[in-house]
């Protein structure tokens, strides 16, 4: 017996945003807007690069201040599925100071609303050991779409 542990659970996200849908897809699929939102508050030294089509990787590192602490991470997404304005598919992987934390499939779709757009994330994850949990990786995205809707909503 290893002691290893995996914690398997989905959380659905939905916003209506008061932007047009290409307005939204733009915020994910072009990397200097998308670095506004997701990477804004990554520290001098952090590393990121985007090639936004199926097949492309996405890799983001550095370090962010938690619960008084400060932690080195590492993202890495690998695109399964886009569809122009209504649907990006991706699968990610976490490492928290060194540690491989989770292994995740998200799911972004978008519609039309009265107000503008409908973004519904959905994301199946493993979370690896102790190392995450799946509230904090929820109320960590909570936290990317509030600031998705400060890009998108000028």
């Amino acid at each position: 017996m290893t002691g290893r542990t995996v914690v398997h659970a989905t959380f659905t996200l939905q916003r209506t945003y008061r932007a047009p849908r290409n307005k939204v897809f733009a915020a994910f699929s072009d990397f200097r807007t998308k670095q506004k939102w997701f990477g804004s508050d990554a520290p001098e030294g952090a590393a990121a690069n985007m090639d936004f089509r199926v097949g492309g990787r996405e890799h983001s590192h550095g370090v962010a201040e938690q619960h008084g602490s400060t932690h080195a991470y590492r993202f890495d997404a690998l695109y399964l599925d886009i569809i122009e304005n209504e649907r990006i598919i991706y699968a990610y992987d976490m490492d928290a100071d060194g540690q491989h934390i989770s292994a995740s499939l998200t799911t972004i779709e978008l519609a039309d609303a009265a107000d503008g757009t409908q973004l519904k994330l959905t994301e199946q994850g493993a979370y690896l050991d102790g190392f995450d949990d799946p509230k904090i990786r929820e109320n960590g995205t909570v936290g990317l779409l509030a600031a998705l809707a400060k890009v998108v909503e000028d």
